[in-house]
């Protein structure tokens, strides 16, 4: 048994120094690319983790430097394989044609794209980061450049907030140091390093408890906002308009740890963990010429897990209908063929180049017009009957299009027709059991709230109309709800009971999972509400003999949507009449489709995002309107100016930094103290009255054979110290060269 155990210390120490910076290689990648929050596919998340983990795992319990490799590699295929949704493509055209095995292997890689080459990349920059842990002033370079870049991108200029993963990066990199001089001094004084390892308490436990309060400071500190305001966001906020993002737009979604952070309104790419706070993003994300009024639906979600939304198991087994042409009829699921239902015809056109994962419309889309003004197959194209996506490809070499046609059949609202006949029955069995699911550890007091706001309810639809009502009449909205009032760790019933205030996710939540509990499916849709007409409208219909603007009772015209319009509501089934839409949240209403002989409802169209009304700042229409690339015109050519300056100054300051002049017999002066602290580095005593002559003299009796590059450093120094006569620059080259090869001797 001992000797298992002599076996195993061994395996375990052998390379310890290179399993470690592994380890934290793999720990500083981590937490660097966590900066890309919500800008990455949970699937690119996934398999970039996985190949860390992978590789750390691979360094530390392999001791073969190839077959770690090697397995490094085959996980990496593995996870990219597993994630990335690959479909084996056969292959196509004649075999003796060189040309048509390249078209085959590019399309089995372009299955993988881009998660192949990010995953790649990251594995790339794994290893270099481990290969430099020899040199101490490359590891200060890595870490210095992991910090400054997580600071530039939580400056101002961006949304995201990243003060805790800049201090897991000095924490990191402090430990990576530690480790690093421990395995310096192991490798130059083994015996030393021996005795140390005696006492393993002393030794450690100290440095662990100081690395340790330096992280808890930067952790757990207060955060404030900043005093000072930089010229570029002062001059911007003076004109009313705000700083824009540039890494991605951030979701209205994204968990926030405190209330201060900077997060922008946008449309979500991850509901699992909801909650937080936001500010207004008035960026324009497309414009929707459209023949009526609507929500511009996108996603679907249907599993709860008690802090947001995930795809459940039978929205991730949904097959989509792939080669989609121009006018083809698109099967909806959820809408029976007695349902009443309304054509909209919808024009999109993107103002942003973001890649969403779905074409926006109103729900459900019924066929696909044009592409890009083109009528022909779509093949990228993938329609999910059961959820009503329009589903977009991942793989980055599809571009999201420009501008799309579609129509969509939106069912009508009959409330009369949903207070009787089938729609008064239960309705969860006409549906899959999921949209009626809900947390094991879900507070009962969330069903029972439920239970008592429709006791006096007598159909479903009045039921869901009660639950409505309540959560618009006693909670408020706010982009940014006091999160310390928050105890439950349950989403919803923190919002009900504790927090009471909120914006679109936390009212759509609390209706889906109240909906639930009382045997009601429903199931959580995100997208854009419906967005802004130009100002002008109301004029240009007067022009054109209207009376008033309510001569457009369906709402029809072109709607710019923005980020501030991102926006999420609920989804109820019910017999006979499928999926119908319902909007919790103050100030919004769904604009439904209704009966003809029914007069609309009166709607507050102030509020017609998900925000308070605001009053965005007019065009300037004369005098000199200063734009954004002025700016970084400006601040390009000052860095430049900075550069060039510091170029011409540099070799001058480095200088008087060594302590060294432009002379000769200085320059060999200042490299022979350099040379006496290096060596008193490297274990080599020096006496504190000694002179040059008597540590060089008691260096050359021990280290006998460097006596002739000590004897030359020592005349050389005496003879730059003490004589009136200027050294020649050959003599000076002379004596450095002799003080590297002791360098190089000593280590």
């Amino acid at each position: 048994m001992t000797a298992v155990r002599r076996v195993f210390a061994r395996w375990l120490t052998v390379g310890l120094y290179r399993k470690i910076s592994a380890v934290f290689a793999a720990l500083m990648i981590y937490q660097w690319i966590r900066c890309l929050g919500d800008y990455w596919w949970m699937e690119t998340f996934a398999i970039v983790n996985g190949v860390l983990l992978a590789a750390a795992l691979a360094n530390v319990l392999i001791p073969n430097k190839y077959l770690s490799i090697g397995a490094q590699l085959a996980a990496l295929v593995w996870l990219n394989v597993s994630y990335a949704h690959f479909e084996w493509q056969p292959f196509v055209g004649t075999r003796r044609h060189l040309l048509n095995w390249m078209y085959w292997i590019g399309n089995q890689f372009g299955e993988l794209n881009p998660y192949l080459w990010i995953s790649l990349g990251i594995l790339a920059a794994f290893h270099m980061i481990v290969s430099l842990r020899r040199k101490r002033g490359y590891m200060l370079l890595i870490v210095g450049t992991a910090i400054l870049s997580l600071t530039v991108a939580d400056s101002i200029f961006t949304p995201i907030y990243l003060w805790e993963e800049i201090a897991w990066i000095v924490f990191i990199g402090l430990g990576w140091l530690v480790a690093s001089h421990f395995a310096g001094f192991k490798s130059r004084h083994p015996d030393n390093w021996a005795q140390l390892l005696e006492y393993p308490l002393s030794l450690f436990v100290p440095i662990l408890f100081i690395l340790t309060l330096v992280m808890a400071a930067g952790l757990f500190v207060p955060t404030i906002r900043p005093m000072l305001t930089d010229p570029y966001t002062a001059w911007k906020a003076s004109r009313g308009e705000t700083v824009t993002t540039f890494v991605g737009d951030k979701a209205v979604v994204i968990a926030i740890a405190k209330n201060n952070a900077d997060t922008r309104s946008g449309y979500s790419r991850n509901d699992g963990v909801l909650g937080g706070g936001f500010t207004f993003d008035y960026t324009p994300v497309m414009t929707v010429v459209t023949t009526k009024k609507s929500y511009w639906r996108g996603e679907t979600r249907a599993f709860y897990n008690g802090t947001g939304w995930l795809e459940s198991a039978d929205e991730k087994q949904e097959e989509p209908l792939k080669g989609i042409v121009s006018g083809q009829p698109l099967q909806v699921n959820g809408v029976p063929s007695s349902a009443a239902t309304e054509t909209i015809t919808q024009t999109v056109t993107m103002e942003r180049k973001d890649k969403f994962p779905v074409l926006f419309g109103a729900g459900p889309i019924s066929e696909v017009t044009s592409i890009n003004e083109s009528k022909e197959s779509f093949p990228a194209l993938g329609w999910l009957p059961d959820s009503w996506e329009l589903r977009m490809p991942k793989s980055a070499s599809v571009h999201y299009p420009k501008s799309y046609m579609i129509e969509s059949k939106v069912p009508v609202l009959d409330e009369n027709k949903l207070r009787g006949g089938s729609a008064v029955k239960p309705a969860a069995e006409a549906v899959s059991s999921v949209y009626t699911e809900l947390p094991d550890n879900l507070p009962d007091r969330v069903s029972a709230l439920a239970k008592q706001i429709t006791q006096d309810a007598a159909t479903p639809y009045d039921k869901v109309e009660a639950l409505v009502n309540y959560l618009q009449l006693h909670y408020q909205y706010t982009n940014t709800p006091d999160l310390g009032k928050k105890s439950s760790k349950d989403f919803v019933d923190a919002f009900l009971f504790e927090i009471k205030e909120g914006y679109c996710d936390y009212f759509s939540t609390s209706l889906a999972v109240m909906a639930r509990s009382l045997g009601i499916p429903a199931r959580w849709v995100k997208g854009y509400s419906s967005g802004s007409l130009p100002g002008n409208e109301e004029m240009q219909r007067r022009l054109q003999g209207y009376p008033s603007a309510n001569s457009n009772p369906d709402g029809a015209g072109a709607y710019t949507v923005r980020n501030a319009d991102a926006h999420s509501w609920v989804e109820i089934y019910f017999n006979d009449y499928g999926w119908l839409p319902f909007e919790a949240t103050p100030g919004f209403s769904y604009p439904y489709a209704l009966p003809k002989d029914e007069p609309a409802p009166v709607t507050d169209d102030v509020v017609a995002t998900d925000i308070a009304a605001v009053d965005e700042p007019a065009e300037e229409t004369g005098g000199f309107d200063v734009k954004p690339w002025m700016f970084w015109t400006a601040a390009g050519a000052l860095a430049l100016a900075l550069a060039f300056y510091a170029y011409r100054s540099f070799p001058a300051l480095v200088r008087r930094y060594r302590g060294r002049s432009d002379t000769v017999n200085a320059r060999i002066v200042g490299e022979t103290n350099r040379l006496i602290k290096y060596c008193r580095k490297k274990g080599m005593d020096v006496e504190h009255n000694e002179t040059v002559r008597e540590t060089m003299g008691r260096w050359s009796t021990r280290l006998t054979s460097l006596q002739p590059q000590f004897a030359v450093v020592q005349d050389a120094f005496e003879k730059a110290m003490y004589s009136r006569q200027a050294m020649t620059q050959e003599e000076a080259d002379r004596a450095s060269a002799m003080m590297k090869q002791i360098r190089e001797h000593i280590g």
